[in-house]
């Protein structure tokens, strides 16, 4: 028997209650043993924005994921010297891994949507199964209109509809406005006592 890992990457700036759905989701939809949460370490694709310090999203997400038996989080990324990208976390599970265990790489829609800008993407359709979760307003018949032949198709899965985004979140602490029921009350705390988005 195989075993079935699922990956979610992100920058998890802060992680929210949108990313664990759509994990537990994932856990269930595709019957997967376990998902490894991998936050990033030099996030390229956000080069020019700012990002909190690797160590405080790595702690969150600890903290988020930690009543939960089946999560665990991956300091791969983190650790990784030069900007992060997909495609080596995924080379170096499989390296890790063999070839005993399927990967399920775990995403937003709206990522997907710009996935043929990153790094490798042909070789991202070998490595794992790619599932793109749905999220309000984001619309994939962008993405399956684009995707060349002869790729696997990705899976769309479907969510329980929650409007949260870190940006926002980032937004509302630095506005004074209240996060409680929007994530984790743990990270909750960790923002404030961190001083973090103000």
């Amino acid at each position: 028997m195989r075993a079935r890992l699922g990956v979610m990457g992100g920058t998890f700036d802060p992680i929210h209650y949108g990313h664990l759905v759509a994990a537990e989701e994932a856990l269930h939809q595709f019957e997967l043993d376990q998902v490894v949460f991998v936050p990033t370490g030099d996030p390229w694709m956000k080069e020019h924005a700012v990002v909190s310090p690797a160590e405080d999203r790595y702690l969150m997400t600890v903290i988020a994921t930690a009543s939960d038996a089946k999560f665990r989080v991956s300091r791969m990324e983190i650790d990784r010297e030069g900007p992060t990208y997909t495609v080596d976390t995924l080379r170096d599970l499989r390296t890790e891994l063999r070839a005993t265990t399927d990967l399920f790489f775990v995403t937003g829609a709206d990522a997907m949507l710009e996935i043929f800008q990153w790094k490798d993407p042909a070789e991202l359709f070998e490595l794992a199964h790619l599932i793109a979760a749905t999220r309000p307003g984001y619309d994939l018949e962008a993405f399956t209109a684009n995707t060349p032949q002869g790729h696997p198709d990705v899976t769309v899965m479907q969510v329980p509809a929650l409007a949260i985004s870190s940006t926002d979140i980032r937004a509302r602490v630095a506005a004074g406005r209240p996060i409680r029921y929007l994530l984790p009350e743990g990270v909750t705390t960790y923002i404030e006592k961190a001083g973090l988005y103000r």
